[in-house]
């Protein structure tokens, strides 16, 4: 079931970074009861479905369900706290930060991604990239957030329970995020952490919903159609890297086969019904893209299929077309 306005589009308020007079989340219009909203990572490959959230957000809609792993963690809290500015600058904006990354940062053991400033350094409402926490923690959708834990080779999805800061919540995306090798690992009261698409489901956060008693997803690929991860060639390398956290190696030689299988399901819940699988028509970047033209232009990209898909997006979520 769904509940609405007279209709599901509003002008959207101004983007405004938050901190500034003028910033206000964008209004809710139509509430979602029956979807979980699910975003995969990818990471700059998400500024392509970052435009998606812009186009929801200014269509009102709001989910009682949003989670993603890795990149898809930035897609989520940006939904979630309904920050139109945000939700383009946190991809577009990070070719421009010279600390973001980069090889440079990878020499200096500080990850291919600068995780550590990304994160941990731009969201205050002084800083690059302010998250609007107060509009966060306002919400009353279920917020889940994934992870793979290094020891065990257990998933972990985080929910607005564990979050009572904007500390709490930029540390577990921070380690949702992390690529292995790419990436340092991050440590939560002492427990290591990676890139949540180390875990069963390669990168979608699909379980998490299941448990949570979601049947319908809308869920948001980076990838296009007919997309298959091929198989890890470099199995033995990957064992003695990680040698002594043997969980973070399986997780990679696994990924393929979990990710695959994920992928397929997914396409046959779409064929049910139960499923919207939002997939670019083709995606213009790989995931290490620091090249500010190459992140901007994959994002308009997404707004002109994000633009042209929100009447089949509405029509799987029963909302009815605006009067």
């Amino acid at each position: 079931m769904t509940t609405a306005s007279p209709s599901h589009q509003t002008r959207p308020v101004r983007p405004v970074r938050f901190g500034r007079p003028g910033h206000a989340p964008a209004p809710v219009t139509t509430e979602i009861d029956d979807v979980a909203l699910v975003f995969e990572g990818g990471g700059m490959r998400g500024a392509y479905t970052a435009a998606l959230v812009q186009v929801m957000l200014e269509a009102g809609l709001a989910f009682p369900w949003v989670g993603g792993i890795s990149a898809g963690s930035t897609n989520t809290v940006n939904m979630v706290s309904r920050d139109l500015w945000r939700t383009r600058e946190a991809f577009v904006g990070i070719p421009a930060d010279p600390e973001a990354g980069g090889w440079g940062s990878f020499v200096r053991g500080r990850g291919y991604f600068n995780s550590d400033h990304i994160y941990q350094h731009t969201s205050l409402p002084d800083e690059r990239f302010p998250f609007d926490w107060p509009a966060f923690a306002a919400s009353t959708s279920t917020v889940r957030i994934g992870a793979f834990r290094c020891d065990t080779g257990e998933m972990v999805y985080w929910g607005a329970e564990d979050m009572e800061s904007l500390k709490d919540l930029t540390i577990r995306c921070q380690a949702s995020s992390s690529m292995p090798v790419l990436m340092p690992t991050v440590h939560i009261d002492g427990v290591p952490y990676l890139d949540g698409a180390l875990g069963p489901t390669g990168g979608f956060a699909t379980d998490a919903a299941l448990a949570d008693g979601y049947t319908r997803m809308l869920v948001v690929s980076t990838r296009a159609a007919g997309y298959r991860k091929p198989a890890e060639k470099r199995a033995g390398a990957y064992r003695r890297l990680f040698r002594k956290t043997p969980a973070v190696a399986q997780g990679i030689i696994a990924r393929p086969d979990g990710y695959n299988r994920t992928v397929e399901w997914l396409e046959e819940e779409r064929r049910a019904g139960r499923v919207y699988l939002y997939q670019p028509e083709r995606m213009p970047i790989e995931n290490g893209e620091l090249r500010y033209d190459r992140v901007s232009s994959a994002y308009e990209m997404g707004l002109v299929q994000a633009r042209r898909e929100l009447p089949r997006i509405l029509e799987f979520l029963g909302v009815s077309g605006s009067d």
